[in-house]
């Protein structure tokens, strides 16, 4: 019963299959192989137009490297002030890029747009004292489980635009808040605004495969001296490539994604259905917050299960009880039923 992080699962037995391939035989380094060339044709598929694709090894590194390539000095990009950007990164953004991130509040992790709006205002381009706006950056799906609609990031978009400001996407989770939308990666990117995306892998079944997706390509002409100054240009480059080939065949990555989805909606139906537990807040990914019984969480981890004790949200003390306790659950593509129902019938005893 692994609830802990959906980065606690291996590796699917199709890309590592396709990994063991690849390790036979030669060929060109640092991105120059048929096989890396192929996968970034593929990534234009997916896309459905041009884009520049960076492979690199982390999400950290995808989203400190896509915001530092935008950056001019004094810059402030702009997050949601518990994005992983900003709280769990340790300051890489700033370090790789100089800038600075600047959280703004929003309920259920999401950028509450007329709060952004009095951040950018803040900082204008003239602003030698403070520093200038330099980005947005949005996660999808956020760390609170949640995922943006279309209509929220027109929104976020519409008012980075208005400022000429370059909006970024960590899509650690990509693939689970695609199909948690049900629309296009087209649809949920470059269509709404987005003008580069951290492109996550690892999260959803590869070993070690992120990429930063360009949907203009011109602008991608400095990230390559900057991902090789950041040492994120891979000699092997090719068996980055090689899991994204496995991920993509005959859409395994949404499949994988729609796995882990459903071993979330079973948790929450599980949950909802639960008289001494409850659901912090609603969430549409692969992620659940649940308030527990101390007890139960107690006889949980006694039978093995995984999960990580969350943090009360500052602005809802009353969210838990004197002997309950927030928790937090995440599915993966190897999470199985009898993982879920096992779970759910420590809550019940």
């Amino acid at each position: 019963m692994y609830f802990a992080s959906d980065n606690w699962a291996g590796a699917h037995r199709s890309i590592a299959e396709r990994l063991l391939r690849e390790s036979d035989g030669f060929a060109a380094a640092y991105g120059a192989s048929d096989l890396d060339r192929r996968v970034e044709r593929r990534f234009a598929e997916v896309f459905e137009r041009e884009v520049a694709v960076l492979f690199v090894g982390t999400g950290t590194a995808a989203n400190s490297l896509s915001l530092a390539s935008v950056q001019r000095p004094g810059g402030i990009t702009f997050s949601h002030s518990e994005a992983h950007v900003i709280a769990d990164e340790c300051g890489a953004p700033d370090f790789f890029s100089g800038a600075r991130l600047l959280g703004v509040p929003g309920t259920e992790g999401k950028i509450d747009p007329e709060k952004l709006k009095e951040k950018i205002a803040a900082f204008p381009q003239t602003a030698v004292q403070h520093g200038r706006a330099t980005a947005v950056t949005i996660t999808q799906a956020t760390e609170a489980g949640t995922v943006y609609s279309l209509t929220e990031i027109d929104e976020i978009a519409a008012i980075a635009r208005k400022d000429k400001l370059p909006l970024h996407m960590d899509g650690a989770r990509f693939a689970n808040a695609l199909v948690s939308l049900g629309v296009s990666p087209a649809e949920m990117t470059w269509k709404r605004g987005i003008d580069m995306l951290s492109f996550g892998g690892t999260k959803n079944g590869c070993w070690c495969a992120e990429a930063i997706v360009f949907f203009n390509p011109e602008r991608a002409k400095e990230m390559l001296f900057i991902r090789k100054r950041a040492a994120q240009l891979f000699s092997k480059s090719r068996f980055i490539a090689a899991q994204f080939d496995a991920y993509f065949e005959n859409d395994l990555w949404l499949d994988l994604a729609r796995h882990a989805n459903g071993m979330s909606d079973r948790l929450r139906a599980g949950i909802t259905a639960s008289n001494a537990s409850r659901l912090a807040w609603p969430t549409s990914a692969n992620e659940v917050f649940a308030v527990i019984p101390k007890g139960a969480a107690k006889t949980a981890q006694e039978k093995g299960a995984k999960f990580y004790e969350w943090p009360v949200p500052p602005a809802k003390p009353e969210l838990v009880g004197r002997d309950e306790t927030l928790i937090r659950l995440v599915t993966s593509f190897a999470t199985s039923e009898a993982d879920v129902d096992g779970f759910l019938d420590c809550l019940a005893n």
